[in-house]
This record gives C-alpha cells, structure tokens and sequence, in this order.
C-alpha cells in the first residue's frame, strides 16, 4: 500500500510539473511593453553592438491574439506575429512621421519585418534575431501593458 501512495505521490507530482512548463512562450512575452536596448549585428568580420538611444521610444507589445503593436521613435505601428516554426513579425499599418536623421525608426522596423527566431532571454528580457542569428535586438521589460 505504501508502494502505490508513494508512486501516486510521484504520479501526481510529475503531472503537476508538467502541467507548469507546459506554458508556451507567449504566455511570458504577451502583455508586456518591450524597449530596444541593443542591436549586435554579426553580419561582418567585425560584430558591432549599438546602444539604442531612448529605448522608451521604440517599443513593442506582443498580444495574446496575435497581433502587435509598438512605437518605432515618433512612428507608431501594428501588425502581427506568429511563433510557428520560429518568430515571424507582419508590419501593418505604420505612420510615416519624419523622426529625425538621427532617429533609427526605419532600421527598427526594418528589422522586425527580417525576424526569424525570438524569444526570453532568461534574464527577464526579450531578444529578437534575423536569420541565422546576423543581426540580434535586445528589449528590456518597459512594464505592463495598458
């Protein structure tokens, strides 16, 4: 009797843990507004890693539905995204606002429009990369979504 509690005790337990990491990785990137700290571009000889100036204003929200939304600097967008067989990002609708020759708005969403794979870093962040891995975005966690 004590075997059958003992391996129903285990059973369970497993089941329980299953259960926990069954959660998909959009569950921990939905609901959060996401800022652009960093691109590594490793397309070259040379990797270069280019601070984001102002990563309050190039943001990105993923929602549960599967669509997005975000601000690329003065610019805001929408689209949507899907995390089958990688991460892919559709830009929608986009304003076409003159941010600035300084502002990085058309590269950001240059490069959400190339993304190929994606998610947690495992630090509380979020990366985005291109295809195999030439350019990667680093976003910090700007909070909860509204």
């Amino acid at each position: 009797m004590k075997k059958i509690m003992i391996l129903t005790l285990v059973f369970v337990t497993l089941l329980f843990l299953a259960a926990c990491g069954t959660a998909s990785s959009s569950d921990t990137i939905t609901g959060i507004v996401w800022q652009w700290t960093s691109l590594t571009d490793r397309s070259s000889e040379n990797e270069t890693t280019t601070a984001v100036p102002n990563p309050e204003n190039y943001t990105i929200t993923f929602n549960e539905d599967g669509t997005l939304e975000g601000k690329a600097d003065c610019n805001t967008f929408s689209g949507t995204y899907s995390q089958e067989n990688g991460f892919s990002i559709t830009i929608g609708a986009v304003t076409r606002a003159y941010c600035g020759d300084t502002s990085m708005d058309t590269q950001y969403l240059q490069l959400l429009g190339s993304v190929a794979a994606g998610g947690p870093d495992g630090q509380g962040g979020f990366a985005l990369e291109t295809a195999g891995g030439a350019q990667r975005m680093e976003f910090k966690n700007g909070g909860k979504a509204k």
